[in-house]
């Protein structure tokens, strides 16, 4: 125990030289021009921290974003209100860094690490910087080991491994914020990070009380910042939420980390690009904007200590999966959930589309029987959509195929499976099990599939205890 407390202490005291310039690097401000400050003779690196000193006595912090001939180019991270010409600017970092330890656990902080839940400062012994050190390919561990969400369709049709990034897909209000709060609370993960990037003020309480709950909480750390955020903090947001999850993934644990949202991240970093002068790309967005969403996701992974599972929000305009950002993470992920707004305005909830979704780790954590259950599923999920419509206004008429007809019979068990409360906690194990008992019910002949779901009436082919048996397990749905 010792030796651990010496070792902590070592590693603050050398972060805390390596952070530190050898010389006090001090500037004027020459210029301001939109969102950004421009300082003449101030050769400090593009993330460096600062403090601008007004002349009523207040002190404005500043991140350096980039420099032209010899004037480098910051955006401050509170209002500009109180800034002249002439105001003093002083270096204090040379990068951001944030302290991490247990002492996060249970806390909700902003984009500095500073605590904003009223409970008091935090005096965690370790301090790292925000941009870490990016981990090998060859570092990393395959993924062959499943993760528990708590949510039913994603851990049997789409099951996630410990270290996997998944996008989660959706138009606004289709409750992507409802599903992360499910899977904080109900992960087998040891502990879970959470980003809220660009959310309006009232959403973080909500989300933190009425999404998450004390229970999640307990075991969460909450990363926050808010829309009324300048640019460069609602960026560092999420990679303070990456450091904190490889610090405990460093630790031995198995960590999830959940980042709402991407869209916004890339925003914020469009807008310090466009703020020095960087031309515009694919609408609108920066070159930048594409180089930043590769080295945020590869944070997450699997290592020799412990894993950081990621999900990530993805807001889609318009319902486009062509989208810039959309289409660009797709590539990134190791696969993606979408959200239909159809099924949502169903009152099908999570409003996960299965057949627009994809695991690509699933064949790695997953048996051959259960993959071949999974096709059979989302086989019939893809036949019933075809005649959905003709259902829909009475024109399919039962017996023309044997395959429409088993589709059109197992629709109303499938759907009663992929639906789930939010109170609704279920482990992987029940799931499974869930999930057999699904697999049993649509395997009825085609006759009697046509006429309805099991449950709603006992076949004279089958024994009426074993419908009975039937009619319980699929209650459990």
């Amino acid at each position: 125990m010792t030796e651990n407390r010496e070792n902590q202490d070592y590693q603050h005291r050398l972060a805390a030289v390596e952070r530190t310039l050898t010389f006090e690097v001090e500037g004027r401000i020459c210029a301001l021009k939109g969102l950004t400050v421009q300082v003449k003779d101030f050769p400090v690196p593009v993330g460096a921290q600062c403090q601008i000193a007004t002349r009523h006595g207040g002190l404005i912090g500043a991140e350096v974003i980039g420099f032209r001939d010899r004037i480098s180019v910051l955006m401050p991270l509170d209002p500009m209100n109180g800034i002249s010409r002439g105001d003093r600017v002083r270096c204090c970092q040379g990068q951001a860094s944030i302290e991490v330890g247990d002492e996060l656990l249970g806390r909700v902080i902003d984009a500095c690490g500073r605590p904003i839940d009223g409970r008091g400062h935090l005096q965690c012994q370790v301090r790292r910087q925000v941009i870490g050190r990016r981990i090998g390919p060859l570092e990393r561990v395959r993924i062959d080991t499943a993760m528990g969400t708590g949510i039913r369709a994603v851990d049997t049709l789409l099951t996630c491994g410990r270290g996997q990034r998944m996008g989660i897909f959706s138009g606004p209000g289709v409750g992507k914020s409802v599903l992360l709060g499910m899977i904080a609370k109900n992960t087998t993960a040891d502990v879970c990070v959470i980003a809220l990037v660009g959310e309006r003020g009232r959403e973080v309480r909500e989300f933190i009380e009425k999404d998450l709950g004390a229970q999640g909480l307990q075991r969460a750390v909450v990363v926050a910042s808010t829309s009324e955020d300048p640019a460069p903090l609602r960026v560092r947001a999420g990679f303070v939420a990456a450091t904190i999850a490889e610090y405990f993934r460093d630790q031995g644990k198995d960590v999830l980390l959940l980042m709402d949202s991407v869209t916004r991240i890339a925003m914020a970093q469009r807008q310090i690009g466009l703020a020095i002068d960087e031309p515009p790309a694919t609408k609108g967005f920066t070159p930048s904007v594409f180089a930043l969403l590769p080295s945020l996701v590869e944070r997450s992974g699997r290592t020799a200590a412990g894993s950081v599972t990621g999900f990530y929000t993805v807001l889609v305009e318009g319902d486009d999966l062509s989208e810039p950002i959309a289409d660009a993470m797709r590539g990134i992920l190791d696969g993606h959930i979408w959200l239909s707004r159809d099924l949502a305005n169903r009152g099908h909830y999570p409003a996960i589309d299965v057949l627009e979704s994809i695991s690509r780790i699933m064949p790695d954590v997953t048996g051959e029987p259960h993959r071949r259950r999974v096709r059979d599923i989302v086989g019939l999920i893809a036949v019933y959509r075809d005649i959905e419509d003709l259902v829909n206004i009475g024109a399919y008429a039962p017996g023309t195929s044997g395959e429409l007809d088993r589709a059109v019979g197992a629709q109303p068990h499938i759907n009663q499976f992929l639906q789930q409360g939010i109170t609704e906690a279920i482990d992987p194990a029940e799931a499974g099990r869930q999930f057999e008992a699904l697999y049993e019910a649509v395997q009825a002949p085609a006759g009697r599939a046509a006429a309805g779901p099991a449950k709603d009436k006992p076949s004279a082919a089958k024994p009426a205890a074993e419908s009975v048996g039937l009619e319980r397990m699929m209650a459990g749905l």
